[in-house]
């Protein structure tokens, strides 16, 4: 009895986290199914998080729910039939991070130069989030709350360009939230987050073998 009344009262959250599980297992996978999973379980956690006034955490999940939208349509396009055309081709080889070739959005290690543009959005994304979240909100962890959206952010945007490193991001954002939700109580988020660490290193591995040693990595 204790067990289903703990499950009634978190059902939402542990649909959340089974989801997020699968997004993950489908990220490493490298299916484009990862998109429309990821936009169900950032609506649930949209939910998840205000409700328990995480709202960094919250507008996070709002910004996944549009990255997911251009993920998916990125993945899409270079996948579809309409990838093997010539044209297509050169326009992402001329200038954009990440590979199109022979029908498919190539992994691509992180070039020099976005690598610093990317620290530089970071920073800027983490002292705004802190400046709100001081300011204006009653959250009671403005720091980690602006360090964790900032970093998942610009890790979220890699990961739609397939952007190997991307990985390195997700064990540390990871991490410091599996430890940060086991001291607010949210057990279920705490297995999704340790869950996801785990997978971390395992796409690590498995993204790895798939970079090409010839690409063109273009900003």
């Amino acid at each position: 009895m204790i067990i289903y009344n703990w499950i009634s009262n978190n059902f939402i959250e542990i649909f959340g986290a089974v989801t997020g599980i699968i997004y993950v297992f489908l990220e490493i996978r490298q299916t484009i199914w990862l998109w429309p999973v990821g936009l169900i379980t950032s609506a649930v956690y949209i939910w998840v998080f205000f409700t328990s006034k995480f709202y960094a955490d919250m507008s996070l999940q709002g910004y996944y729910l549009i990255i997911s939208c251009l993920g998916w349509y990125w993945w899409a396009k270079a996948t579809g039939p309409s990838a093997q055309g010539t044209d297509q081709k050169k326009e992402w080889e001329n200038g954009r991070e990440g590979e199109w070739e022979s029908g498919e959005l190539r992994v691509t290690h992180l070039k020099l130069r976005t690598g610093i543009v990317l620290a530089i959005v970071f920073v800027l994304l983490y002292t705004l989030m802190w400046f709100v979240l001081t300011r204006l909100t009653d959250s009671p962890v403005p720091v980690r709350d602006s360090f964790i959206t900032s970093l998942s952010i610009v890790a979220t945007w890699m990961l739609a360009r397939k952007i190997y490193e991307h990985w390195f991001l997700w064990i540390i954002v990871n991490f410091v939230s599996a430890v940060f939700f086991m001291t607010r109580g949210l057990y279920p988020t705490v297995i999704l987050y340790a869950v996801y660490g785990i997978m971390s290193f395992v796409g690590l591995a498995a993204w790895k073998k798939t970079i090409r040693a010839d690409g063109h990595f273009n900003v």
